[in-house]
């Protein structure tokens, strides 16, 4: 019996370990925007790692003039390149459906 319900408790953790180690769709969509943007002018960044635990999510209900904003998201980045990560801070505001208008990062 405790076999089995050690079994059972071992199969949630692990099925349940997934879905809480997702990010956010707004943290999703800001490294996406962020990815993109930045391999413009540095086409050797190959990705950008965000430190999830540091992270502030913070709903807002703002405009920026005349655009509505929603959620800023602020927090340690890495901008993983193949010689090095450099840390930055890390500044996104989303907008309205999830639109990212702004992401910033400070110098390295």
């Amino acid at each position: 019996m405790f076999m089995r319900i050690l079994l059972v408790l071992a199969t949630l953790a692990f099925a349940a370990a997934p879905a809480w180690a997702q990010q956010p769709p707004e943290v999703a969509a800001c490294k996406a925007s962020a990815v993109i943007a930045l391999q413009k002018t540095s086409p050797e960044i190959k990705e950008v790692i965000l430190d999830l635990d540091g992270l502030m999510i913070a709903q807002a209900d703002t405009k920026i003039e005349d655009t509505p904003v929603k959620t800023i998201i602020y927090g340690d980045a890495y901008l993983k390149t193949d010689k090095t990560d450099k840390p930055r801070q890390m500044l996104c505001i989303i907008g309205e459906k999830g639109k990212v208008l702004l992401t910033f990062f400070t110098k390295g």
